[in-house]
């Protein structure tokens, strides 16, 4: 009896541990995929702001930009899937998942809006300089989200 009773136990902690190794794995994946996503919002949020400050700039900033966002285009597209997932993982049916989807993307929103005007806040001038600068920075290690978030995407890519 007490040996059935240490086993039970066992075996319940066990997966007590399991629970909270995944309930940890999952922080870290919604944590992760944060902190790529709002790296990608940010770049975004740097043209936008780049393209109210510095509008001689744009031509140039656009083609950069779109060349950037083609060789990143399959990473936004998983990111975006992923972020659609785990809204839909957190909805308790069709009608709370657009209700999440409304929620979760005005917020992604403001974030991109606010990171925007702390650009703009910088200076005419500063801003104005990294705004020139916009099409050899997208094309530098900096502008790499494979390599700027490699370990981050590699918790992501754990998970299907």
């Amino acid at each position: 009896m007490r040996r059935r009773f240490l086993l039970l136990l066992v075996l319940a902690m066990a997966a007590a541990a399991r629970v909270a190794l995944a309930a940890q794995a999952q922080d870290t994946y919604a944590v992760d995929l944060g902190r790529v996503y709002g790296g990608y919002q940010r770049m975004l949020a740097m043209k936008e702001a780049c393209d109210t400050a510095a509008p001689a700039t744009r031509a140039a900033n656009d083609k950069a930009f779109a060349t950037w966002q083609a060789q990143h285009g399959a990473l936004i597209r998983d990111l975006q899937r992923r972020v659609k997932a785990m809204v839909l993982a957190a909805s308790s049916d069709k009608e709370d998942y657009v209700r999440n989807v409304g929620k979760y993307e005005g917020a992604i929103l403001l974030e991109r809006k606010e990171y925007r005007d702390t650009l703009l806040g910088l200076g005419a001038e500063e801003l104005r300089d990294q705004c020139q600068r916009m099409p050899e920075t997208l094309k530098g290690p900096g502008a790499d989200m494979a390599q700027v978030y490699a370990s981050e995407l590699a918790t992501i890519r754990k998970r299907k």
